[in-house]
């Protein structure tokens, strides 16, 4: 029902803001808000037939782990601590395998295999479900995990950094890196509250712990590499641990003594459904971003705000960079325009065109995530997804603002 209400009053802003901009002599306004639905319908149907044959490729490596019992042994390993977060899934259910290598997948910036992972896992969780149209606890508190984007190493980031003539593209890691933990931290106590989940208990005690000494750990690492060193071997090391994930499952298949090749192809099979199945929801949500886009509202909004900070006597140095942070949830390529565009107006190096770098790399696209996941299984009542994932967002535009004063205020 929210996501109803955003869907529409995305539509409604742009008409009232397009219309204003039309009484002002603005004659582009309309033929741009049309092409803009065009394009994005026919970008939300190219994002589902590239996602075809990677949804297919690992939906049947799942499989292959599924009749393997690998995913089963990941489940049972990981039980103590997912039973707290997921209390509605029973203790060692294969799903806790899913959503593990979704997690482990976002954490390495491994996009394209992290959404058929965490599609799967969805199919688990709606099979759990009692009622179909409805999002589950568990669905809710996966979702919102998956918008807080932990990301250990952002390469993506650092890659555009370098390519707009930034001095030291790596300096925006460490931040980039604090910013998303707390927003992770942040959007599992905020379900968590909604949820009435304890979490002081020593399995996600231990959990926060362990997120804490990674984040640490590869902070320290990121310290002593310079910046070409560091984009290589993150990138060469998180590619080794997916390659090794593949060739684990097929081994495990081949001990088992499965065909490990129908196993796949069964699988896959699935993973091309999927893609099909999700195509109305991704034209939804990215045409109505489109739109809004297109109508001006966004650099209404940006204005505005400024504005409102100046007259309040605050510092608006960062209010430049806030398209970036408030595109992020709407469409991951806007906000990556967005920052490219900060870093090309401001400078890669000005305190605008870092932090936009830090809002792009704290927190992930959460109405595309929303859109994709639910639509994937039918989920049309979302219940408190779309506000959690929302405040998870803030949290980590308020954590980025915070960290970028800290490191380059």
């Amino acid at each position: 029902m929210v996501l109803n209400y955003i869907w529409v009053g995305f539509f409604a802003i742009a008409f009232l803001i397009a219309t204003v901009q039309l009484m002002l002599g603005n004659t582009d306004v309309f033929p741009a808000i049309m092409n803009s639905t065009f394009d994005n319908a026919k970008t939300a149907f190219e994002i589902s037939l590239g996602l075809t044959g990677v949804l297919s490729l690992w939906m049947g490596i799942m499989k292959i782990g599924e009749r393997s019992g690998l995913v089963n042994v990941i489940a049972r390993w990981l039980s103590p601590l997912m039973v707290r977060l997921f209390p509605e899934i029973p203790a060692g259910h294969p799903v806790f395998g899913h959503i593990f290598m979704n997690f482990s997948a976002n954490m390495l910036g491994l996009d394209n295999a992290a959404t058929p992972l965490g599609l799967k896992a969805m199919e688990g969780m709606q099979e759990l479900n009692k009622q179909k149209d409805t999002a589950t606890n568990a669905m809710i508190m996966f979702l919102v995990l998956n918008t807080s984007g932990l990301t250990l190493i952002p390469v993506g980031v650092m890659v555009y950094r370098a390519q707009m003539g930034a001095a030291q593209p790596t300096d925006v890691f460490i931040p980039i890196l604090i910013a998303t933990a707390i927003a992770t931290l942040a959007g599992m106590v905020i379900t968590s509250l909604y949820q009435h989940i304890n979490l002081f208990n020593r399995a996600i005690m231990s959990f926060v712990l362990c997120i804490c000494a990674i984040v640490s750990g590869v902070i320290w690492i990121g310290t002593q590499v310079d910046q070409e060193t560091m984009n290589k071997w993150s990138t060469v090391i998180a590619n080794i641990i997916l390659f090794s994930i593949i060739i684990a499952f097929i081994t495990a298949g081949v001990r088992k003594k499965i065909s490990v090749y129908e196993a796949f192809v069964e699988g896959a099979k699935g993973g091309f459904d999927t893609a099909i199945r999700i195509i109305p929801y991704l034209v939804a949500i990215l045409v109505a971003i489109g739109v809004f886009r297109a109508s001006g509202a966004m650099d209404f909004i940006v204005g505005g705000l400024g504005k409102l900070v100046e007259t309040m006597g605050g510092n608006a140095d960062y209010v430049a960079a806030l398209p970036t942070a408030i595109m992020k949830p709407l469409s991951g390529s806007g906000a990556r325009g967005m920052m490219v565009d900060a870093m090309q107006q401001y400078g890669a190096d000005s305190f605008v065109g870092r932090l936009s770098c830090i809002f792009q790399g704290a927190t992930d696209t959460t109405f595309y995530i929303l859109a994709v996941y639910f639509g994937s299984v039918g989920v049309r009542k979302t219940r408190h997804a779309v506000m959690a994932g929302l405040l998870t967002d803030i949290c980590g535009v308020i954590a980025a603002i915070a960290v970028a004063a800290l490191f380059f205020g």
